[in-house]
């Protein structure tokens, strides 16, 4: 069943990375996980944008219209699993410096299951104040890192002492694609299909 290894990621870990890895499912479940997952945040960030409005502080709650709340989490969505699936990718390649050759199955489990908890995190804009989510995501962001490190050993076969080297690698890839994704949205915001707000 697609999710089933969601409540063990939370609640032991290093046992689930070892029923995931004794037991692989296919490229396309893996990919199905990322899928539903990633709809947590594009609808609780557009429910929270267009019906509820978003407070950043002092002053006016901010909305926007429901066309273009639907629109950034249209490529929200898109743009979580494109995202996923690089991180995969990036880290498949850089097993091999570590002698290491798992398969895309193997990597796109690794990278499905240690995004989870910062997917999760869209939970929190049904309260979109800005500094309960920044708080709660800073909570899912570590959980994420510490499920990578703890995953990496198991799920690549890396023995643990080149797993932090090759972890490390990861969360370093992970962070220049944020920015590659931030910079595109900057730049799509540059052509006219930035947010649209409500008067």
């Amino acid at each position: 069943m697609i999710l089933n290894h969601l409540w063990g990621i939370y609640a032991h870990p290093k046992e689930e990375w070892q029923s995931i890895d004794a037991r692989h499912e296919s490229f396309f479940y893996a990919l199905s996980h990322i899928a539903i997952i990633a709809l947590i945040p594009a609808i609780t960030g557009y429910y929270s944008a267009a019906h509820i409005g978003w407070s950043v502080g002092v002053g006016d709650v901010i909305k926007l219209t429901q066309q273009s709340a639907l629109t950034m989490s249209i490529a929200m969505y898109f743009g979580l699993i494109a995202g996923v699936v690089a991180l995969a990718i990036l880290a498949h390649e850089l097993a091999k410096a570590f002698d290491e050759f798992p398969t895309y199955t193997q990597s796109l489990e690794l990278a499905a299951y240690t995004a989870t908890p910062l997917f999760m995190v869209g939970f929190a804009a049904l309260y979109p104040v800005l500094w309960f989510v920044m708080a709660v995501g800073l909570v899912g962001l570590t959980y994420s890192v510490y499920l990578l490190y703890s995953g990496v050993p198991i799920m690549m076969h890396i023995h643990q002492d080149k797993g932090f080297i090759y972890s490390s690698s990861v969360v370093t890839c992970g962070l220049v694609l944020l920015v590659i994704l931030m910079t595109g949205s900057v730049l799509l915001w540059g052509m006219g299909m930035g947010p649209v707000y409500t008067h």
